[in-house]
């Protein structure tokens, strides 16, 4: 892969799978008793990914909470735990990607946010991950009504930061997220893992030191 002049780009960091570990799973292992074909039983049943993008769209939880349990009553505890306890499908922080960002930081390489998001929720991640203070902006797909990959939300984030699509590098762990960017000029990477995103940016001249990534994932696992 070419390599970049660092001084020429912006990066654009995913937030949800990417600097957070993000997943409804880790609040409703507790209410299936750990039983997993139950979990995705209920999610299919209320087309839960769907209703979730609804969420991300900007529909306010008191609204979607209620018009989805009243579709479904017998899971009207289980929806409201969505609203209610949101904190616990936060795994918490992964370590490995916060090194790269301190150091692309330190580096004085521009960090923005692109995250399909609740408004509402993303206010908990506020308080509680002071990292995203450091980003000069993080646009939230609940505050514009349009969600990733949809080509649109790429035009307004352009439009709010002044940037143009050949200064982007963007990352996040969604393939269609990724293809979207890419089709609008974007410069992108496909993030697996803490280690395999410092190899990809060292490769192409944005140095994060891959030894210190992998060294903070693996304090992460012990």
């Amino acid at each position: 892969m070419q390599k970049l002049d660092p001084r020429l780009y912006s990066l654009v960091f995913d937030i949800g799978g990417v600097l957070v570990d993000w997943n409804p799973r880790y609040l409703y292992h507790a209410f299936f008793d750990g039983d997993p074909r139950s979990m995705e039983d209920f999610f299919h049943a209320v087309d839960f990914w769907k209703w979730n993008e609804e969420l991300d769209r900007g529909r306010p939880f008191s609204e979607a909470v209620a018009e989805l349990s009243v579709r479904f009553p017998q899971y009207t505890r289980l929806i409201k735990a969505f609203d209610e306890r949101w904190v616990e499908s936060v795994g918490g922080p992964i370590q490995g990607s916060l090194q790269i960002v301190r150091t692309l930081e330190a580096a004085g390489i521009p960090l923005y946010g692109l995250t399909n998001s609740s408004k509402e929720k993303f206010r908990i991640l506020l308080k509680k991950y002071t990292f995203l203070e450091h980003f000069r902006w993080i646009m939230i797909s609940g505050e514009f009504g349009v969600i990733k990959p949809d080509p649109r939300i790429f035009e307004l984030f352009l439009d709010r930061t002044g940037l143009r699509n050949e200064e982007c590098i963007f990352i996040d762990d969604s393939e269609a997220n990724v293809s979207s960017a890419v089709r609008m000029g974007w410069k992108a990477i496909l993030f697996r893992s803490p280690d395999q995103l410092a190899l990809e940016l060292d490769k192409i001249g944005l140095k994060v030191g891959s030894e210190a990534v992998h060294n903070a994932g693996r304090k992460e696992l012990l």
